[in-house]
């Protein structure tokens, strides 16, 4: 299972690279106004079918063990939506002094304000052997305040920046993100043996049509001449990710480890991962709305884009670290127990 998970991020990597290789080739294809009629498929069929597939796999009936952490689960989630899109913001100030692409400076703030995702930080948690259950609680509830705090957030920070009206892009966050979202609820609960029995490939789904949203991302930003993205740019916006993520894993590594912080080692295992990871699955559809129309939303994306494969490949880089780390906590632990 943790093999064919691993071949699916890679296929989906290997996916964004042809996406975005195909929009240069042929922009005019997914376009406004295009063979593909983005402002309708993409616009609304497919971000509700990644948030009614969404609501299809979440499993919340799992989630009511988790409930008793109560202090883990407002660390985390105070740290992903309120600090971290806080100090990306301070952060920003500092950046925007140097030559870095506006846009994509941007784009680094979209991140900050992204929810944490539905997956990736369960795997990793998972693999390392930490709490599992506080990593799912925080994934699948984050994900849900995502769909209100995170628009907020990019307004707040950014202000929409489109021609459509804020009652606007809310009514479409809560036609196309909210409804599709209960609906998959709903139909779970009745088809949920199921859905066990068979298990149907969400991932593989929703990652088929975010490669879509993506596609038709960039043929809008191939497609506009006046948009010349600079390789030194990239590059620093690369490193600055990279950067970013190791000092957050690091901040929460600190933070939850203090002596009275009281955390276990397999509960600072869940805030590690999902304190610093950010959902592209809902972040990209969520941009595509709140920035709808607006000719650069596709460098805005970039960061996002970028953040994503890093933060597994940082992750899945230091799971034997975390993993040696939290083994030789543990049996400290119980080698300080007193014997009765």
């Amino acid at each position: 299972m943790r093999l064919l998970e691993r071949m699916r991020k890679e296929w989906f990597m290997v996916g964004i690279v042809l996406a975005i290789a195909g929009a240069k080739l042929e922009p005019s294809v997914g376009v406004n106004g295009g063979p593909l009629k983005p402002e309708i498929t993409v616009s609304y069929i497919a971000v509700a079918t990644i948030f009614f597939n969404s609501g299809l796999s979440l499993k919340t009936e799992e989630l009511t063990s988790a409930l008793v952490h109560i202090k883990l689960h407002l660390f985390i989630q105070i740290f992903t939506l309120a600090f971290f899109p806080a100090a990306i913001w301070l952060f920003l100030q500092l950046l925007s002094i140097t030559p870095i692409n506006e846009w994509l400076l941007k784009g680094l703030q979209t991140v900050g304000c992204m929810p944490p995702p539905v997956s990736s930080a369960v795997i990793l948690t998972k693999a390392v052997g930490g709490n599992e259950a506080a990593a799912i609680f925080n994934s699948a509830f984050g994900s849900f305040l995502g769909i209100v705090i995170t628009p907020l957030l990019l307004l707040l920070f950014l202000g929409s920046s489109s021609s459509v009206p804020f009652t606007s892009i809310f009514s479409q966050l809560f036609m196309t993100v909210v409804v599709p979202l209960i609906i998959g609820q709903i139909v779970r609960r009745y088809i949920k043996d199921w859905l066990e029995r068979k298990k149907p490939p969400f991932g593989a789904i929703s990652s088929s049509v975010l490669l879509m949203i993506i596609y038709t991302t960039f043929c809008d930003t191939f497609s506009n001449p006046n948009i010349d993205l600079d390789k030194f740019s990239l590059i620093l916006i690369l490193f600055i990710i990279f950067s970013i993520q190791l000092s957050f894993m690091l901040l929460t590594f600190i933070f939850s480890t203090r002596n009275n912080s009281g955390f276990t080692p397999a509960d600072t295992v869940a805030i590690i991962f999902c304190s610093t990871h950010k959902s592209l699955t809902l972040g990209i559809p969520m941009l595509k709305i709140v920035f709808a129309g607006h000719e650069h939303l596709s460098l805005i994306s970039v960061p996002l884009l970028i953040y994503h494969p890093v933060q597994i490949l940082l992750g899945s880089v230091l799971v034997p670290t975390i993993k040696s780390w939290m083994v030789s906590r543990q049996k400290g632990v119980k080698l300080t127990r007193p014997t009765v």
